[in-house]
């Protein structure tokens, strides 16, 4: 099951990376690699590239642009701050801050709702597992974490 959830996330992955490239770009792109390199042409003599686009490249591509936004899977995070009261978000940016320093590396992110009302979120997990993992991890510094099912856009695992 992992195996497969994984497979899925790395083809939607390479899918983000192939969405920013817009028709004109790939156009630009073919038109720079059929230009000889200098460097190349010194070496081997005249170096050329012929780039053939096949089928319906730019079509697909263009639709995958477009369905970019589409692309989320179900998944967790952990909560670390979650308050509406008059400090809240003094407080909130402060447990971001004591979060980025106590533990870099890993995906933190600050959110206000209306109405005001702000939340402290980590991690990009799949799994509940993997949730509640990185949440016994925190819970020294974050006595009152808990875990969140959320909606993760792909490009959260791109970082």
């Amino acid at each position: 099951m992992r195996h497969k959830l994984f497979v899925g996330v790395f083809v939607a992955a390479l899918m983000l990376c192939v969405a920013p490239l817009r028709a004109q770009m790939l156009d630009a792109f073919k038109q720079q690699l059929a230009k000889p390199a200098a460097s190349a042409a010194t070496l081997f003599g005249q170096a050329r590239v012929t780039v053939t686009e096949h089928g319906d490249a730019a079509r697909i591509v263009s639709e995958v642009s477009r369905a970019e936004h589409k692309l989320h899977v179900e998944g967790h995070r952990v909560c670390i701050f979650s308050d509406n009261g008059p400090n809240a978000r003094e407080e909130a940016f402060a447990a971001k801050e004591l979060f980025e320093t106590t533990y870099p590396g890993i995906k933190v992110y600050a959110v206000y709702s209306p109405p005001p009302y702000f939340r402290v979120t980590i991690g990009n997990c799949l799994t509940r597992e993997e949730a509640i993992i990185l949440m016994n991890k925190v819970l020294p510094t974050f006595p009152k974490a808990y875990l969140m099912s959320e909606r993760l856009s792909l490009s959260d695992f791109l970082d």
